[in-house]
């Protein structure tokens, strides 16, 4: 039974390192789709009635400047985009780099760095290239200084958490623990940028393209680390020595 158990476990390693790729390819195309059809629609002008509509349905009839809920709803919104801040991105991209050099994961732990720290570039670039006005509509409930398409906070956090996650979920060998981080990370990227629209200070459709540009990083990121694996130059994941 045990060596029924171990060739089924290599047969589904080696099923999975043929279909995880086209998946991965799959869900980058999508993303990148995303992206640029939404940018094009933004500077068409067709989401404006959209993006306003929704912008108003979240604050009290008749008072735009409340947003609906009491007060300690607003200020959890403060909390939860606060995780989206360039401050505490970086922090976890240093702790979580310096845990995989603790590990002496030494080669991974520069991927994270140069993979997040390019991909935060991107987005400050995109925001310059595109230079969307933040909404005027309501008053803002967080400080701003940067323009609004796409959202900062949601492209940076998907991609620092998606990145993050995919990578040290390769170190755990129990599927569990990986679809759980991989949820964790997907549930705080959705709350962030959810928050940035509560907060009245970016159109929904700023959010959605910093989703998908995230979305797109972190599967580019992903896909480059399997194959940087497979020639050697990062270290193995958990998974490796199943497929030996």
């Amino acid at each position: 039974m045990t060596r029924i158990s171990g060739f089924a476990r290599r047969v589904l390693a080696v099923a999975q390192g043929k279909f995880a790729p086209l998946a991965l390819a799959a869900l980058l195309a999508g993303s990148l789709w995303a992206f640029v059809g939404i940018a094009h629609e933004v500077l068409e002008g067709e989401t404006r009635a959209l993006d306003e509509a929704i912008l108003l349905a979240l604050r009290a009839q008749g008072d735009p400047s409340d947003p609906i809920g009491p007060l300690w709803v607003e200020e959890l919104g403060r909390d939860v985009t606060a995780l989206g801040s360039v401050a505490i991105l970086t922090f976890i991209t240093l702790a979580s780099a310096i845990f995989l050099f603790l590990c002496r994961r030494y080669r991974t732990a520069l991927f994270v760095l140069v993979a997040i720290a390019s991909g935060i570039a991107l987005s400050f670039a995109l925001k310059a290239g595109f230079d969307r006005p933040r909404p005027d509509l309501v008053p803002h409930g967080a400080n701003v200084y940067t323009s609004s398409f796409p959202s900062g906070h949601s492209m940076m956090s998907a991609l620092v958490y998606l990145t993050l996650a995919a990578l040290l979920a390769r170190m755990q060998p129990r599927k569990r623990v990986k679809v759980y981080m991989l949820l964790l990370a997907v549930l705080a990227t959705t709350a962030i940028g959810a928050s940035r629209v509560y907060l009245g200070v970016h159109w929904p459709t700023d959010v959605l393209a910093g989703w998908a540009a995230g979305t797109t990083w972190a599967v580019f990121c992903w896909m480059l680390a399997i194959w940087l694996q497979r020639r050697r130059e990062i270290e193995a994941s958990a998974d490796a020595s199943i497929v030996r």
